[in-house]
């Protein structure tokens, strides 16, 4: 997260935008401390796949809100699977 020069406020902020757009773009229903930490697990979560994959995700805002929207739909979808 700080290679991306984000801060962990900023973390959180972007963490919350990535797990809500997540949510919208999934139909799930969650509340606003999920949001970000789908948002901030999720950025982790689609850096290390990226990282095996050997891509290097975007830098800085933006690249850390679009990651954690990926990750975040990942973590949605896992948990999903999991529940049937």
């Amino acid at each position: 997260m700080e290679d991306a020069g984000v801060g962990w406020i900023a973390a959180i902020i972007i963490g919350g935008i990535a797990g809500w757009l997540a949510e919208k773009v999934m139909s799930s229903n969650m509340g606003v401390l999920m949001n970000i930490l789908l948002g901030i697990v999720g950025a982790i979560v689609a850096n290390w796949i990226l990282g095996l994959l050997h891509i290097q995700p975007l830098a800085g805002w933006l690249g850390y809100l679009i990651t954690g929207f990926i990750g975040a739909c990942i973590l949605i979808f896992i948990g999903r699977a999991i529940r049937r």
